[in-house]
């Protein structure tokens, strides 16, 4: 007997049942079909050392630094000195690195708020004390032969001692004053540092300026 009159002596509810369990047979062997493909292999990103990607971020940007600042701090400070700073710190960060004004110092002539410049000098001056700008560019001159005039507000103890009649004392001297009283406002107050009378005064006038 073939297959099909086997199936036509079957009553319906047999046949039903025949079907149910073909498709089943069948959905399982498919089912097992696919499990057994070979799958992709998925590389995460950490694996590979790049951190995953972050749905609308925007990568930070780096800021340029530039070449550090020097700046002599002088006049009424506790730390008088030569300091580095950083590419926009003000005149305000220089009296505070050289340790904020001493007692009896005159802020009121300097601009805080100003940018520093390398190669300048913070000079912060006593009260009453009556000058030219507290913050000025370094010394104008190291050789009065040549010409040029030395700034006693700018120039270093080694300068000074090209000024004829000045020693390393003397100009050892002139900086401490100033360091202590702040600038000179005239080229006569040179007179009021010990050692420096009217002779020596008169011998350096046409060398000096303020």
């Amino acid at each position: 007997m073939g297959i099909r009159e086997r199936l036509e002596t079957l009553s319906r509810g047999e046949l039903v049942g025949l079907v149910v369990v073909v498709g089943v047979t069948m959905a399982g062997a498919g089912l097992w079909y696919v499990r057994s493909l070979p799958k992709p292999v998925q590389i995460a990103a950490e694996a590979r050392g790049e951190a995953p990607a972050v749905s609308g971020a925007v990568p930070a940007e780096v800021s340029p630094t530039g070449p550090p600042i020097i700046v002599d701090v002088t006049g009424l400070v506790h730390q008088p000195g030569v300091y580095e700073f950083a590419q926009g710190d003000r005149v305000i960060d220089a009296v505070e690195r050289a340790g904020g004004p001493r007692k009896g110092a005159d802020l009121s002539v300097l601009n805080l708020a100003a940018p520093l410049t390398d190669g300048t000098q913070v000079i912060v001056p006593k009260q009453g004390a009556a000058g030219p700008a507290a913050v000025v560019p370094g010394a104008m001159g190291s050789d009065p032969s040549s010409g040029s005039l030395i700034n006693v507000n700018t120039a270093s103890a080694t300068e000074l001692e090209a000024l004829s009649g000045i020693g390393e004392v003397l100009s050892a001297a002139i900086v401490d004053y100033r360091t202590d009283n702040g600038p000179f406002a005239s080229v006569d107050d040179l007179e009021s540092v010990s050692g420096i009378g009217p002779a020596t005064l008169e011998e350096i006038r046409d060398q000096v300026t303020v």
